[in-house]
């Protein structure tokens, strides 16, 4: 796995030049604009949770790898509420449209690759063994890692001029994401011994991983300029 790894670590580091985080990093911007990508994500961060009760997790197991795998869907699979929170804080739900309008939204092609990446995500964990599954998950991990490192920056800033705590966003969610036990466990995955056929899949798996969420991050980059574009706001026309 240790191989793995290191090749999961090479994948982060382009991944974390992409566009998208460049303009997470524009100080030409407010931090309030830099998370105008916040609505665009709700597909795929709502049915996060269920990835990981309903397909990431199994039980009962005698398998040591899937008790890892276990372990880790626990530490995730309830962050959606908090979610939900800065969507309030940030002054979202208080846009003028209606649920049919949302829903429109929601299932618009705005928001495609954001609803079809849990299912992709869902497809790959399915046809892996317990440690194929451990590699797909760090990969995942990874990803979210440059995510919210970037936006707790942002909802620092929040914070600071606007005295509204981002729970998902700031430093609770990060420091639950960066501390939970796939963490700590990155030395007992090191020594997980692979042969060469598993090394190749996992190595398949995790950079089909990385391509969809550079595919994700994409999306939220356009849906971002667009709503900019169109006087700052949540836009509602699923046509745009």
């Amino acid at each position: 796995m240790k191989a793995t790894l290191r090749h999961i670590l090479n994948l982060k580091k382009d991944y974390n030049d992409l566009p998208f985080f460049d303009f997470l990093r524009d100080e030409t911007l407010s931090a309030r604009q830099r998370l105008e990508f916040y609505p665009c994500m709700a597909p795929f961060i709502m049915s996060f949770g269920d990835l990981n009760r309903y397909v990431i997790r199994l039980e009962p197991t005698s398998d040591p790898y899937q008790a890892m795998v276990n372990e880790h869907s626990y530490e995730d699979d309830h962050h959606w509420p908090w979610y939900l929170e800065d969507f309030s804080k940030l002054g979202f739900d208080r846009q003028k449209i209606s649920s049919t309008e949302y829903l429109q939204f929601f299932y618009s092609d705005r928001t495609a690759v954001n609803r079809l990446l849990s299912h992709n995500l869902a497809h790959l964990i399915y046809s892996s063994s317990s440690i194929v599954r451990l590699a797909i998950i760090e990969a995942i991990e990874e990803t979210g890692n440059v995510l919210f490192e970037l936006i707790r920056k942002l909802a620092q800033r929040i914070e600071e001029e606007m005295g509204i705590e981002l729970r998902y966003c700031g430093e609770f969610h990060f420091s639950k994401e960066s501390g939970h036990a796939m963490t700590n466990d990155h030395a007992i995955m090191a020594k997980i011994e692979m042969d060469e056929q598993m090394r190749a899949e996992a190595i398949e798996k995790v950079n089909l991983v990385f391509a969809w969420f550079a595919e994700w991050t994409e999306e939220l980059l356009a849906y971002t300029k667009s709503n900019l574009n169109h006087s700052y706001g949540f836009v509602s026309n699923h046509d745009r």
